[in-house]
């Protein structure tokens, strides 16, 4: 062999070497990205030409389906409620990927791609059959979710319901909304400016707020303290702590005021009970200060701060449905201490995750993973997948929960009468969150369960820039759900 015939050979040896790697990376490592592309046409008719699998709620009523259509895609899909579901289904459109709620973390199911549907896929190639997607069915009640949605209305807030003892969401309510039909339709031009109209909106509608939005918790988070205090061993609930008309911060000019007189107690001294049931500023202030950061972050975390929680789906099967983590602040002065004691400072929380508070105070400390997807179930309606509950961490004993229940219940027979309901007993504790640079405004809260000496439901409201206390902001949302779940 010459030397141009050697070189010639070793060029093309080369080629070949350089077109094997670039073809792995792309099927290998390219793959999923390439597959999910919006520019990749033929991805997006194979994606649209499939029947996409019904999203459920837990009676039966259809959330999402795919119905024929007369055009090249085939299929269209339909949200017969608008937007009531909207932050539990996502949206599923031609010209964006589906990137929240179920549509998103459960993409490959509900195409029929996952791999737990393999075998229906080869049925369905060997017989000519068309390859259909699953079924999800979710945990959401429909009453639940169209009286919070009610109750709620055109404010801008945020109410999920879950179930204690197992963690199923029963209600996820964000307003405002968005209709997810506005994103179906075929013709690129329409569904990408519906898009940008939603996306570019002030106030956000595409957010789900009970998720992914961070509030002020106020003095919703008394109940974390009361239960540091309560696990320390060094309080119970006729323990009397120093509390006052007002608290001076730790190392500044300020005073901390109290929302009525009745949280300033008697000679500066109230007990812990009363100080939940009257939401005492200066007494939840100084009592974290005096259990210390280390304490109440530590019992912030075990009820789930500063961890994204994962509702639904995994990298197998989508984008999973997160919640963004809450945060306390940690390693900070005794006046940061003091003020993210009453949930205020840095101190944020999502909806869930005070839903979840208030969820492990009813399950006797337990703090329950919460999903939203019941079971999937392929087009013959045999069951791919079941969720079972599963014990996220145990925050505080049972008798520390006992406790924090009967002081809940004194936070409505004592503090706010306005959340009683007829028959049924109630924990509840509220929250009026001061934001803006002047305060001059109100996050305002209500988290509890019910009934108290049997959970069945644990709610959680908030209703941003309000100028309403939370008990009269949120409480009768709460209320109205509970009675919903209990009649």
């Amino acid at each position: 062999m010459n030397k141009t015939l050697r070189q010639l050979f070793t060029a093309v040896l080369v080629l070949f070497v350089v077109l094997g790697i670039s073809s792995s990376v792309i099927m290998s490592v390219q793959a999923s990205a390439l597959g999910h592309d919006p520019r990749n046409l033929r991805s997006l008719y194979r994606l649209n030409s499939v029947s996409r699998g019904e999203i459920l709620a837990s009676d039966g009523t259809v959330l999402a389906r795919s119905e024929p259509s007369n055009d090249e895609f085939k299929y269209q899909r339909v949200y017969p409620e608008g937007s009531l579901y909207a932050p539990v289904t996502g949206y599923f459109s031609i010209a964006q990927n589906a990137d929240r709620g179920i549509e998103a973390s459960d993409s490959s199911l509900l195409t029929g791609e996952s791999n737990a549907m393999f075998w229906q896929r080869l049925k369905a190639m060997f017989t000519g059959e068309e390859n259909k997607g699953a079924t999800i069915e979710t945990s959401i009640d429909t009453k639940l979710q169209t009286v919070a949605a009610q109750q709620l209305g055109d404010q801008d807030g945020a109410v999920v319901a879950i179930e204690p003892s197992t963690g199923r969401i029963l209600a996820m309510v964000s307003s405002p909304g968005y209709d997810p039909n506005q994103l179906t339709s075929h013709n690129g031009e329409t569904a990408n400016a519906n898009y940008a109209a939603i996306i570019n909106a002030a106030d956000n509608p595409m957010l789900n707020r009970t998720t992914s939005e961070l509030y002020p918790p106020g003095s919703t988070f008394k109940t974390v303290v009361a239960a540091a205090a309560l696990e320390s061993g060094k309080y119970q609930l006729d323990t009397q702590i120093p509390a006052g008309a007002t608290y001076r911060l730790p190392g500044t000019e300020t005073d901390l005021p109290n929302s009525s007189a009745l949280g300033a107690g008697t000679d500066g001294k109230i007990t812990l009970k009363d100080a939940l049931a009257y939401s005492s500023n200066t007494a939840f202030a100084q009592l974290g200060v005096a259990l210390g950061d280390e304490a109440v972050s530590d019992m912030a975390r075990k009820l789930g701060y500063d961890s994204t929680i994962t509702i639904d789906g995994s990298d197998e099967t989508g984008l999973p449905m997160t919640a963004v983590a809450s945060k306390f602040p940690q390693n900070v002065s005794d006046d940061a201490l003091a003020l993210a004691s009453i949930g205020q400072g840095t101190n944020v929380i999502t909806p869930l995750q005070n839903a979840m508070i208030a969820a492990a105070v009813a399950n006797k400390g337990k703090v329950m993973s919460p999903t939203i997807v019941d079971r999937v179930r392929m087009s013959d309606l045999s069951t791919i997948s079941e969720t079972r509950p599963h014990v996220m961490s145990t925050a505080f004993s049972e008798d520390t929960a006992k406790k924090l229940t009967e002081a809940m219940e004194a936070v409505v027979t004592e503090g706010n009468p306005n959340l009683e309901i007829p028959g049924i007993s109630v924990a509840a504790k509220t929250g009026t969150a001061q934001i803006g640079a002047d305060n001059s405004s109100i996050d305002g809260w209500t988290i509890g369960f019910a009934p108290a000496d049997d959970p069945k439901i644990a709610v959680a409201v908030v209703v941003h820039n309000v100028d309403l206390y939370g008990s009269f902001a949120a409480g009768p949302i709460m209320t109205a759900v509970m009675k919903e779940a209990l009649q």
